[in-house]
């Protein structure tokens, strides 16, 4: 039985082991950027919901509608008021770290406005 020196044996375990923590590092990468575009989409609706709730019933109401387009996990809040001919909302939505409800304080901002049907 010859024995061969240098062989490549056990050379798909190395590699792998090698390769799981790059793999794992974009995979995470993606996920994170994924919750970003998330959370614009996220920021975006819930201004027009508020946007439209403030014609109707208010500063009170422009804040519930923003508060409740979102799931409780987010962390939003929302400044609504009027400017002439229309009713304006801003949303701001904390971008989470792998999992809503574990924030970093950099807010995403969306912005709506809605032209005021007057009973004129």
């Amino acid at each position: 039985m010859e024995r061969r020196y240098g062989s490549d044996r056990g050379q798909v375990a190395v590699e792998f082991t090698g390769m799981v923590p790059v793999v794992l590092g974009v995979i995470v990468l993606l996920w994170q950027a994924a919750l970003v575009g998330y959370a614009w989409s996220l920021a975006g609706n819930a201004a027009d919901e508020a946007a439209r709730a403030g014609t109707v019933g208010g500063a009170g109401a422009c804040a519930a509608a923003a508060q409740g387009s979102v799931s409780g996990a987010w962390s939003v809040a929302a400044e609504c008021g009027e400017g002439g001919d229309l009713y304006t909302a801003s949303v701001k939505v904390n971008i989470p770290v792998l999992f809503p409800g574990f924030d970093v304080p950099v807010p995403v901002t969306g912005t709506a406005a809605v032209a005021r049907e007057g009973d004129e």
